[in-house]
């Protein structure tokens, strides 16, 4: 039998790193996008043929980048015919207050975050039939916002916001929306742990949730039949 294809967008290290993982462990082809880890990158990639029997691509794309895009789908394509199941993950965030945050990094979480979401989704929505569409977005959207992040913030209420629309225009494509807490990535370890402690003390969050755990999570979502398109759960 033919394996079916993930593609999963920022795919070097967190959360998306640990999908292509138990994607891979549970027989499917992956493929596996970066836009600066490429160290993470085909380091994950070999990984992934020491220890499964599946094929895995890896692409360099800035999904900030329409080109990058087209590329990508071009790719995928040309490789697999097809895609079954596409999870938009890769996203930026450039923290600060206010006073300092420019309208060009405020545009830049915009057009990655949201944007890049929307052209990712708009190239490969036609070699989906069938398949599903998985949108990463952060209970920041909703109640565990920031003064220091109000871009990333905003940029994930549109992506809930696509996440609903697109399930209106594809009749053919369940869209689900998933909303990780925080977790416990690359960029969380750098953090200010004081500063950190006190973010998850004024949101309620008792610990940091683990990649492996969003993952494996996302995954049951997935498998879940009764979990109908546009709808946005926490994970």
């Amino acid at each position: 039998m033919k394996r079916k294809v993930v593609l999963v967008t920022g795919s070097a290290k967190g959360i998306g790193k640990e999908l292509i993982k138990k994607f891979a462990s549970n027989n499917y082809d992956v493929v596996i996008t970066y836009n600066t880890s490429k160290k993470e990158a085909l380091s994950l990639q070999e990984y992934i043929l020491e220890n499964y029997n599946v094929r895995v691509m890896i692409i360099k794309c800035d999904i900030s980048n329409e080109s990058d895009i087209i590329n990508l789908k071009n790719k995928v394509i040309d490789e697999f015919g097809m895609l079954d199941i596409l999870i938009n993950n890769a996203a930026t965030a450039m923290d600060n207050y206010i006073v300092d945050k420019s309208k060009e990094e405020f545009m830049k979480v915009l057009e990655v975050n949201v944007v890049g979401t929307f052209l990712v989704t708009k190239y490969f929505y036609p070699y989906l039939d069938g398949g599903i569409i998985v949108n990463i977005s952060s209970t920041d959207a909703v109640d565990t916002y920031s003064r220091i992040s109000m871009d990333y913030c905003a940029s994930k209420a549109a992506v809930n916001s696509l996440t609903k629309t697109f399930a209106q225009e594809f009749d053919n494509i369940k869209v689900v929306g998933v909303m990780p807490q925080w977790t416990n990535t690359e960029s969380i370890k750098e953090m200010n742990p004081e500063y950190l402690e006190s973010e998850l003390k004024r949101i309620g969050q008792k610990r940091l949730f683990e990649p492996e755990e969003v993952a494996e999570n996302i995954i049951k979502l997935i498998n879940d039949t009764t979990i109908k398109s546009g709808e946005i759960r926490r994970v």
